[in-house]
């Protein structure tokens, strides 16, 4: 099934990065209380402006609802696409995948620090992970963090095998932001500028509770998101400009 509804935000030619992310809101459907999902992409303009792309209002995360929503935003002119940021989510990855084929994609390093936890079951050993994990993200460059990837990976293969697997195939996915120039890697390494506008969503709609349908749903998600939109105008990303 299509996504349920989709609210546009404007027109935006130009945008190199783009930022992906999704939250659920408890909506009456079909005769039932269900949790959906609520699909937001955050765009960089060439300007350094960042602006809310659009907004969908689906029945879930799956590869149909994304690939979706992506396709209204390319209809709706999004053109100049060159890096992608969001979290690991399998429909997302095949949609971006259809959409977006040859677009480099980030795998947000916040989420990835919080994945290896689970492969860390002792307490005390989990600070010394993340820390590890931080210096191969903090590398000056992708040689760089390969190889301090690879040394732990390596001392990792002794006592914990399974967190050494999974970080050889999954840490690699965080390391797309080593190809932008220096000034934007920080800000654009993870989604945490798109979860901190979803914070918002949510503290204006757990007010509601339960939305009585999708379109309810979508005009009061769509309000805040045209509001925060014109807020951040003028806030810039610093040395986005060509």
């Amino acid at each position: 099934m299509r996504a349920l509804r989709r609210g546009a935000i404007g027109r935006w030619p130009g945008t190199p990065y783009v930022i992906l992310d999704a939250r659920y809101e408890r909506v009456r459907y079909g005769g039932q209380v269900i949790d959906c999902a609520v699909l937001v992409a955050l765009g960089v303009m060439v300007t350094g402006h960042r602006r809310v792309l659009g907004v969908s209002v689906a029945l879930s995360e799956a590869e149909v609802h994304w690939r979706d929503f992506l396709e209204s935003l390319n209809k709706r002119g999004l053109s100049g696409v060159s890096y992608i940021v969001s979290d690991d989510h399998a429909g997302l990855r095949a949609a971006r995948k259809a959409v977006f084929p040859s677009v480099p994609w980030q795998r947000c390093q916040f989420h990835l620090q919080q994945n290896a936890q689970k492969y860390v079951p002792r307490l005390d050993e989990r600070e010394a992970v993340s820390r590890t994990i931080r210096a191969c993200f903090n590398a000056p460059n992708r040689d760089e963090a390969t190889r301090l990837l690879n040394t732990a990976v390596a001392s990792w293969q002794t006592h914990n095998p399974k967190l050494a697997a999974w970080a050889e195939i999954n840490l690699p996915e965080g390391f797309a932001s080593f190809s932008l120039p220096e000034a934007h890697r920080v800000r654009m390494r993870t989604t945490n500028g798109l979860e901190r506008l979803n914070k918002e969503i949510k503290r204006r709609t757990r007010v509601a509770c339960l939305f009585p349908n999708p379109e309810s749903c979508l005009r009061l998600v769509s309000a805040l998101l045209c509001s925060a939109s014109r807020t951040r105008t003028g806030n810039r990303q610093k040395s986005i400009c060509p």
